[in-house]
């Protein structure tokens, strides 16, 4: 699976960034997918899902301001971010919602929300 981040950028609080992601795993369509983020000094974590059917799933800290979303045609996953705070800041992941310890991760793409 070869996964491509990209859309991050430098943004003031209160700002708008849309990331984007491709896949070249052929069975994209039947798999949750998800976008992650790392801050710096802490783990990983999941920020928004989407299942094949598009239900999503976001966590708390980004409800109402984050969109995932997805194209099946064309193996691209979305995520619109909406008033970025400085708490946002980190570097984003896409990947499959399901992981294991052969998963593979990309670079990632890096937000940063600072005034």
């Amino acid at each position: 699976v070869q996964l491509v981040e990209s859309g991050g950028g430098l943004v003031q609080p209160g700002e708008s960034l849309r990331l984007s992601c491709s896949f070249s795993e052929i069975s994209f369509s039947t798999h949750a997918m998800a976008w992650y983020r790392q801050a710096p000094g802490k783990q990983r974590e999941l920020v928004a899902d989407i299942a094949p059917d598009g239900r999503t799933y976001n966590i708390n800290a980004v409800k109402d301001r984050f969109t995932i979303s997805r194209d099946n045609a064309k193996n691209t996953l979305d995520l619109q971010m909406n008033n970025l705070k400085s708490e946002d800041t980190g570097l984003y992941y896409c990947n499959t919602l399901e992981l294991s310890s052969s998963t593979s991760w990309g670079q990632g793409t890096q937000v940063t929300v600072s005034s």
